[in-house]
């Protein structure tokens, strides 16, 4: 075994490759950019060596720098988890060349796999099933629209190199092919330094299941059975879970044998994953499912801490035993399913508006009680590389953590994952958190009616939902203020702040915005020492103006105390209009986001009074909604354009994301060139 690896990588991978080296007594060494100075895994790691600028081209995709820091710090070994170099033949190679053991396939394998051109074509020879499709070398447009043509639509275009969903668009119609080919070959070569593409039909109601295959120098390969990724937003995956929802015994084995074989092919040693697109003709007949190869990932993926979950295995250990020349630790009929297991993708993004990357400081930062990189069944595990007051910057990709829960069974694993993202508490930036909770209890999920297009197929259920609800949200922070207010006074009387007065009865009002809408409030304080709280809808007047039959109102009573007397975790117990829940709440300067078992949601107090003579000014301006750098314009100075039609092109998170026009107009002048590097706000260009 190696006594000390270089983990050439960053955030929660590469926390969770130093966790399993630290138990195995294996010295670590990490490598960080100038961005990276203080993160997690510098301190995870026993060393830690600087390697460049922020921007992953100017430090961790720099491999003579790696190379010369594993030397410089006597490392045997390079783990390179998963993204920048971990797919890249050439690193592997060098690796080697530098004396160095490269903790992963050979690079042989890496390209034999990486072009999903040649490796389809080495797939059809091993006799492993392929969807339909053009994987040629040539790559005109005017032939691959042919070849589009000839497959017939809807088609998928695919980065040859391609991964992680970049480099790929669906397309519905021939008119609409040129566009989206040129769209992807743009991206692809940004992304991959090739702009080659393959085309396949894009199979109907599909699913997304992986095979976690694993082989060792001595010949030996087995599958640790199959995980579901079918939830994706952007070809991106957001849930995942093992073993896949209504998986046969006999599919499980077929798709197991065409992994090896698909492994054993270009001789694979170590961890890889092996993807399929499973075709249903229905979601209660997992019988007639037809599964296709899609790729196969030369690397450790994302999600498997749920494969651990369900096999009680630690996967980096076993990548670490066959890198150093031990044989796999388990035969094929030694490996059992164990419950279930489902890992949720938390990421700095607002799903609301369309999945934009955010960036900010995690100002809040709570997590559900949990084990690090267990793999016990029953746990809840939290993979991360981050901290309370880390910054999620524009440099790297969005997410912040892993979330992965274990149950008996599928039923109780969505109970667990959703109890623990309501323990998981983020302010400081926007985040997918509530929208994660909203598809966990999604009809679609809930019943196991997966493929590709679950979250449009419930995007009413998913998108723009205030679960807490207004007057809820609004009681809890009366409340909240209230409390915050008595642990504030003093023990003389006149330091009380309990409302009390000599005669009448004291009212406060409240003013707050819940998204759109305003909201009023009146807060009375009763001679017996009860609180009374009225609400207004949005729509009705100020609370200090007479009531009204749409009003809601009653006692307000709230407490520290738990159901059994014991003081809570955090927060309070408040009970107002026939409802009682615990909330937490977390200020942001006027912002208090409060975080209930139902849902988590905003509220901003302001006074109406600031905001008197402002003018709301619509359209003309067109600002970046991220920091990122502008790829293209659609259009120059004096077009004419439609609402809706694309005007430019922005690259930020390894994403594209295009800009759109809000309105009818014409283009007045453009503000920056392609290739410009831009602020969140900055204005892109000018429409009349």
């Amino acid at each position: 075994m190696f006594q000390k690896i270089l983990i050439a990588n960053r955030g929660e991978i590469a926390c969770r490759v130093a966790a399993t080296a630290r138990r195995l007594g294996i010295q670590t060494v990490a490598v960080y950019s100038d961005a990276d100075a203080n993160a997690k895994h510098v301190l995870a790691c026993d060393e830690a060596v600087h390697i460049g600028a922020s921007a992953p081209q100017d430090s961790y995709l720099r491999w003579e720098c790696i190379l010369q820091a594993a030397q410089d710090t006597g490392a045997q070994a390079v783990h390179p988890g998963y993204g920048f170099l971990s797919e890249n033949e050439d690193f592997a190679k060098a690796c080697a060349a530098a004396g160095l053991v490269f903790i992963g396939p050979s690079p042989s394998a890496i390209q034999a796999m990486g072009l999903k051109a040649e490796s389809k074509q080495l797939m059809e020879k091993a006799g492993v099933p392929l969807v339909p499709g053009y994987h040629g070398a040539d790559q005109d447009p005017a032939l691959l629209q042919r070849e589009a043509d000839r497959i017939g639509y809807p088609v998928l275009i695919k980065a040859s190199a391609g991964g992680g969903g970049k480099g790929m668009r669906a397309v519905e119609k021939a008119a609409d092919f040129a566009e989206a080919l040129a769209s992807c070959k743009r991206e692809a070569t940004h992304s991959f330094g090739s702009d080659a593409v393959l085309i396949e039909k894009y199979v109907q109601r599909p699913r997304h299941i992986e095979i976690q295959v694993f082989g060792d120098t001595h010949g030996h390969c087995v599958y640790l059975f199959e995980r579901d990724c079918s939830v994706q937003r952007r070809h991106q995956k957001v849930l995942e879970e093992a073993p896949a929802p209504g998986m046969t015994e006999a599919l499980r084995a077929q798709m197991g044998a065409a992994a090896v074989a698909a492994a054993q092919a270009v001789n694979y040693v170590g961890a890889g994953t092996v993807e399929f697109i499973v075709e249903q003709a229905s979601y209660d007949q997992p019988e007639a499912m037809k599964f296709f190869f899609m790729e196969m990932n030369t690397r450790l993926q994302v999600e498997h801490p749920v494969t651990e979950a369900i096999t009680g295995l630690d996967l980096v250990e076993w990548q670490l035993r066959v890198a150093s020349g031990e044989p796999l630790p388990l035969r094929q009929d030694q490996l059992r399913i164990q419950g279930h297991a489902i890992e949720a993708r938390i990421c700095a993004e607002n799903p609301d508006n369309n999945f934009l990357p955010a960036t900010g400081t995690l100002q809040v930062y709570r997590k559900p009680a949990c084990t690090s990189f267990a793999v016990a069944a029953g746990a809840v595990r939290v993979d991360d590389g981050v901290r309370e007051g880390d910054t999620i910057s524009p440099y790297y990709d969005s997410m912040v953590a892993k979330l992965i829960v274990h149950g008996d069974t599928r039923a109780q694993a969505l109970a667990r994952l959703d109890a623990a993202l309501a323990q998981t508490h983020i302010v400081g930036l926007a985040t997918n958190v509530q929208f994660l909770r909203q598809v966990v209890r999604s009809p679609s999920f809930a019943n196991a009616q997966l493929d590709t297009a679950l979250i449009p197929r419930e995007a009413a259920v998913l998108f723009h939902q205030e679960p807490v609800g207004a007057v809820r949200a609004l009681a809890a922070v009366v409340a909240h203020t209230l409390h915050a207010e008595r642990g504030l006074a003093g023990t003389d009387p006149f330091s009380q702040r309990d409302g009390w007065q000599a005669y009448g009865v004291r009212s406060r009002a409240f003013t707050c915005a819940l998204g759109e809408q305003t909201h009023h409030a009146q807060l009375s304080y009763l001679h017996d020492g009860g609180l009374h709280l009225r609400v207004s809808p949005a729509s009705a007047s100020p609370a200090t103006n007479a009531p009204s039959d749409a009003d809601v109102s009653g006692l307000l009573q709230f407490s520290a105390q738990g159901e059994a007397g014991q003081a809570a975790e955090a927060g309070l117990w408040v009970s107002f209009h026939g409802q009682r829940t615990h909330s937490v709440l977390h200020w942001q300067g006027d912002v208090a986001h409060v975080f209930a078992p139902e849902g988590a949601t905003s509220i901003t107090w302001s006074d109406p009074l600031a905001h008197a003579g402002e003018v709301e000014v619509k359209g003309g301006r067109l600002t970046a909604p991220m920091p990122g750098k502008v790829v293209s314009f659609a259009v120059k100075v004096g077009d004419v354009v439609k609402a809706g039609q694309t005007l430019a092109v922005m690259e930020a998170m390894k994403m594209e994301h295009t800009i759109a026009a809000p309105q009818d107009g014409t283009v007045q002048e453009l503000l920056y060139a392609a290739g410009d590097q831009v602020a969140e706000g900055a204005e892109l260009l000018k429409l009349d």
